[in-house]
């Protein structure tokens, strides 16, 4: 590992989840408390804050632990350019600890080593993202053939009062106010326009 830092990265993407199995394994790999950068947020870019200060911190002969690969990006194309700036422009030592063969410690001199890397690296983003694409498919599929079925998606539809009709008709005759309908009914103004105007009560 030579006489570098070592350091470890993890991010969630999303507020339900939690870091403490990424943070464990980091841990129980010899990366430093201290030395772990954690964002909690979406990986959508890289103008995340800690990963920023990260890539600040590290320099050449440090080495970075991941968990997992989609750690570094969302996507093929950020995984990969994230990969040659780290490993080839920084010099830094690359360690995703679910994928042994993705260790990249003192091998620079070892350039089979290397090459196995970033071909596996290569595999493995390129199927990560050909099965999110896939996943999408799926899913609008799915949606489309629910709606076809009639499913509906989105918020239930409310149940209309029983006294709607009536106070509907009346606002359509200009017999009452929307506001004061809507009262009378225990709803929103804007809902009584919304329903009024589809013609429920005509």
């Amino acid at each position: 590992m030579g006489n570098g830092k070592t350091y470890g990265y993890a991010r969630v993407s999303t507020k339900e989840q939690h870091e403490d199995r990424q943070i464990l394994a980091l841990l129980e790999n010899g990366v430093p408390e201290k030395n772990i950068l954690i964002d909690r947020q979406s990986g959508k870019d890289f103008n995340r804050p800690k990963y920023q200060r990260l890539l600040k911190k590290l320099k050449p002969g440090d080495t970075l632990f991941v968990k997992s690969i989609d750690r570094l990006g969302r996507n093929y194309e950020e995984i990969m350019d994230q990969w040659r700036v780290i490993t080839k422009e920084m010099q830094i030592s690359v360690v995703v600890l679910d994928m042994p063969l993705l260790d990249t410690r003192q091998k620079e001199r070892d350039l089979t080593g290397m090459f196995i890397a970033d071909l596996v690296l290569q595999i493995l983003s390129y199927v990560a993202q050909t099965e999110r694409e896939f996943m999408k498919q799926r899913q609008a599929e799915g949606i489309a053939i629910a709606r076809a079925k009639g499913v509906r998606f989105g918020r239930p539809r409310m149940e209309r009062p029983e006294a709607f009709p009536t106070l509907c008709e009346a606002w359509h005759k200009k017999e009452i106010s929307g506001r004061s309908a809507a009262k009378q009914l225990g709803i929103t103004p804007r809902t009584f326009r919304t329903w009024a105007q589809e013609e429920i009560c005509s």
